[in-house]
């Protein structure tokens, strides 16, 4: 039997990471990997970020290690990537990190996803890996024709998000990295209390406002509204643009299988087959001055693929089965309403938070029993009642790496599993009839 590979996951605790994890070295069945180190910027004992009710057991488990370390110090990189005496080099490389809070600024931004990338890809490919792959949030914008392959030239949205794009052409441009990109839709499922771009495309009960996104902010917020049987509202119809999702299970499993996919080929015959150019997006004085960008004109290749389900999922189709689950309804404003709400965006956003915050504060304390703390919240920003379109193609990642959906629907089966699990930790209010 051919000894199994070593990993080491990069960043994402606060995202992706713990799933990741729990495929690699589950607490019950086979292993994938024969040891497991996670590094990132958070405590885990005690926890500085949510870790849900299941990772403490994968790490309690022997030949995985948790390291707390500050990546944007080389140094630290470098000793992360030392295995434990008597155990092999690490061999695959899994680049979870990036800053996720919208409001940060691009100073930060640049540091905590663009330098930070650097440097740990600079040393993966120091170190000779099989494989890189890094994890793209959905962080682009696509056009109303859809859905979009990795050829096309989708736009990152924000400042942040330019330099998640940014990112990319950099770890491409690394001599020898074995880097593989996974493009992943709005992402879902048990534990997971990220919500990275708020798919937003503003939901409006009669007086007050709500994005959707399949995340738990939005799930967060239709229970609000079950609650208050009040229906929900949105001013973007007719609700047709795509906002893809993908289930936690299968962004970790196309993380793996782009990891096998990658180790099984090596980088040039891997950028032969699966290959994209990844084009210019930043400002070019900006660009200039920061160690490690390419130049705009430079079209740095490397293999990317798009995973997303296949529920084909819109703003409309996800709001009535969040909204049927919760007991309740998904309708749109009308033209009038729609122009009075954006006219009074600062009240809006203001009148909603009061709601929202709130009412699901009543359900915390209502609960049987109470609950004191927990990492959902249900406060809205402007960003939050931002409209999103994302709709990607799965097709590449199934025929050129033979990957298989995991869930390939959204279901209220879905749903009802996020829910229950939050119920047993005790992080989702348990209230009579519901």
């Amino acid at each position: 039997m051919s000894q199994k590979p070593s990993a080491i996951i990069f960043g994402g605790l606060n995202t992706c990471s713990r799933a990741l994890a729990a495929l690699l070295v589950p607490p019950e069945g086979e292993r994938l990997v024969s040891h497991l180190r996670i590094v990132d910027r958070f405590s885990v004992y005690p926890p500085t970020t949510y870790l849900g009710a299941e990772f403490p057991k994968v790490l309690a488990q022997p030949d995985v290690e948790y390291r707390q370390a500050n990546l944007t110090v080389p140094s630290a990189v470098a000793s992360a990537f030392d295995p434990p005496s008597g155990k092999a080099p690490y061999s695959y490389v899994f680049d979870l990190t990036g800053e996720t809070n919208h409001d940060r600024s691009e100073v930060i931004a640049i540091k905590l996803t663009f330098t930070v990338a650097r440097i740990i890809g600079l040393e993966a490919a120091r170190r000779k890996v099989n494989a890189y792959v890094r994890l793209q949030q959905p962080v682009y914008e696509t056009s109303d024709k859809g859905p979009h392959d990795e050829k096309e030239d989708v736009k990152p949205v924000r400042p942040l998000d330019v330099w998640w794009h940014e990112t990319l052409r950099m770890l491409a441009s690394i001599d020898d990295l074995p880097l593989v990109i996974l493009r992943i839709g709005f992402v879902y499922g048990p534990y997971v209390e990220f919500g990275l771009c708020n798919l937003s495309s503003s939901f409006f009960s009669d007086d007050m406002g709500l994005t959707f996104l399949i995340d738990p902010l939005v799930i967060t917020v239709a229970s609000i509204y079950g609650y208050m049987n009040k229906p929900m509202k949105t001013p973007w119809g007719p609700g047709k643009d795509g906002v893809n999702t993908v289930h936690i299970d299968d962004v970790s499993g196309g993380l793996w299988a782009c990891a096998e996919w990658m180790a099984s080929l090596g980088r040039q015959q891997a950028i032969l087959i699966a290959g994209e150019k990844i084009y210019f997006h930043n400002d070019k004085s900006k660009v200039k001055d920061i160690e490690g960008t390419c130049i705009p004109d430079a079209q740095p290749i490397a293999p990317v693929f798009n995973l997303v389900d296949d529920s084909e999922m819109t703003m409309a189709k996800g709001g009535s089965m969040i909204t049927e689950f919760f007991g309740t309804t998904f309708e749109f404003y009308s033209f009038f309403e729609n122009a009075l709400a954006k006219l009074k965006l600062d009240d809006v956003v203001e009148e909603i938070n009061e709601h929202h915050v709130g009412t699901w504060t009543e359900m915390l304390q209502t609960s049987n029993p109470p609950i004191g703390q927990t990492p959902l919240d249900a406060y809205m920003d402007q960003w939050a009642l931002s409209r999103r379109k994302l709709s990607y193609s799965n097709n590449k990642i199934k025929k050129v790496i033979g990957y298989k959906l995991i869930r390939p629907q959204f279901t209220h089966d879905a749903l009802r599993e996020v829910v229950d699990k939050w119920k047993a930790e005790g992080s989702w209010p348990a209230l009579e009839g519901r």
